[in-house]
């Protein structure tokens, strides 16, 4: 499984982004997939994911109201919707992908993408 994670830029307080993480070599449909954010120095925490069918989701608590995650298998692409960005979710943002049911804790995933970079301004 290859992911490829895109999307991610400079903006400001309050403004949105959608990131994106295609998949290749499989039937992405199979496999949940979770977005992780890291800054420098820190650990790897939980964002979001979501199942293979796309009928369950998850959000960590900071996320919560403000980002929605989606999927369209047809396109092997899994999306971040952003929105109200605060400075403290300037990270790098990481997407993943496990096979069955999705999970908040980053260990569970075998299959990580590259990485790209939010940065919000206030």
């Amino acid at each position: 499984v290859q992911l490829q994670a895109s999307g991610g830029g400079l903006v400001q307080a309050g403004d949105s982004l959608r990131l994106s993480c295609v998949a290749s070599g499989v039937t992405f449909g199979a496999y949940a997939t979770g977005w992780f954010r890291q800054e420098p120095g820190k650990e790897r925490e939980f964002v979001a994911a979501i199942v293979g069918n796309g009928g369950s989701t998850w959000y960590a608590d900071s996320v919560k109201g403000r980002f929605t995650i989606s999927r369209d298998n047809a396109k092997n692409t899994v999306y971040l919707q952003m929105n109200s960005l605060k400075p403290e979710d300037t990270a790098v943002y990481y997407c993943a992908a496990r096979r069955g049911w999705g999970s908040l804790v980053y260990n569970d995933y075998a299959f990580w993408g590259q990485g790209t970079q939010v940065t919000v301004s206030s």
